[in-house]
């Protein structure tokens, strides 16, 4: 091979690591939002859940109860 060739393919492979690296910690940033995003997702169905259950018991207790006939 020649000298110049050699050189292009040397700063082709360097890129080409350059792009690699990028590629593996945008996939270690990606798994942690993933993580993060399902970890919300239940945090946000809990609280979902708490203030429908809150809102249950207040419409039970706002509503008022026939008097019984004796």
């Amino acid at each position: 091979m020649n000298e110049d060739l050699e050189q292009r393919l040397a700063c082709i492979e360097g890129h080409l690591a350059h792009v690699e690296r990028q590629n593996e910690e945008l996939n270690a940033v990606v798994v942690e939002q993933g993580k993060t995003i399902t970890k919300l997702q239940s945090i946000v169905r809990r609280i979902s859940e708490s203030v429908e259950n809150t809102e249950l018991d207040r419409i039970r207790a706002d509503t008022s109860k026939p008097p019984h006939s004796a």
